[in-house]
């Protein structure tokens, strides 16, 4: 059992999603649960193992749900004991400690053409998790894109509306024309991703909010998009269209200013 849940937990990380592994480190008197027994905890709530059932794995569980959202390892205590936190009658004690593994960042891009293999390239560098996503085979293809994590043929729009984004989730929308670039906007609007940026001209992107507001979609989650997309770094060429792009990005992940570095800080020294 304890195989299984680590091979889990391990294609989980892999997958770019948030987790923790609850371990019992320490057990004294009676308690469901024993020393060394390991639990995994996703960050959608479910589960894989057991440290002991009852209300202090309920209890260890929401710890861990919390420790999941804030990004941050835990230890954790409990008196088995009538008028202890549990109200369990056990007698025991238990202490055990909750790893959180944060997972790689998951790069979604939305159209395969030759800004997508320069967007995947830079996620592949950065070590993001890729997916490629093109309603075209040959721009889905593994030999378009070797190491890439996710190929999805199909319908953009309906692709994006089913696939499971979250906080960790950075979307780049570069499909092949105007139209696809709008049904993907219009399928993971409203959704809690880290990152939207959407290509096209300032003019375009103005055309396209304007025709999307007509359609009731709210205004203010329309402009939450990082559209035109990018920094205002390249000259034109799509290896840097997809540099300024990433750089956009890592801007929004790290909270940084995009300021020149000798900006940021005074060096202190007279020259």
């Amino acid at each position: 059992m304890e195989g299984k849940l680590m091979l889990e937990i391990a294609k989980r990380i892999d997958n770019g999603e948030k987790l923790a592994l609850i371990t019992l480190i320490e057990v004294n008197g009676s308690s469901p649960g024993k020393t060394g027994n390991i639990m995994g905890v996703f960050f959608d709530g479910t589960t894989i193992g057991t440290i002991g059932g009852g209300n202090l794995e309920f209890k260890v569980i929401n710890s861990a749900m919390e420790a999941i959202e804030k990004g941050e390892n835990r230890e954790f205590k409990f008196e088995l004991k009538a008028e202890g936190s549990l109200d369990m009658i056990c007698g025991g004690m238990v202490k055990g400690y909750i790893k959180v593994f944060k997972g790689r960042k998951k790069l979604i891009i939305a159209g395969g053409g030759h800004l997508g293999i320069d967007l995947y390239k830079l996620g592949r560098y950065l070590n993001m998790y890729t997916v490629i996503i093109d309603d075209r085979e040959e721009y889905v293809s593994s030999s378009r894109f070797p190491e890439a994590d996710e190929l999805i043929l199909g319908d953009i729009g309906k692709i994006l509306k089913d696939y499971p984004l979250n906080n960790e989730s950075y979307l780049v929308i570069v499909t092949r024309g105007h139209l696809g670039d709008k049904n993907a906007v219009k399928a993971i609007v409203n959704r809690n991703l880290a990152y939207v940026g959407m290509i096209g001209s300032r003019k375009k992107v103005i055309e396209s909010y304007k025709d999307m507001i007509k359609e009731g979609i709210d205004k203010a989650e329309l402009l939450k998009i990082y559209s035109p997309v990018g920094l205002d770094i390249s000259n034109g060429d799509p290896s840097e269209i997809a540099l300024g792009i990433m750089a956009e990005i890592l801007k929004v992940k790290n909270k940084g200013t995009g300021r020149h570095m000798k900006e940021v800080k005074a060096i202190g020294v007279e020259l």
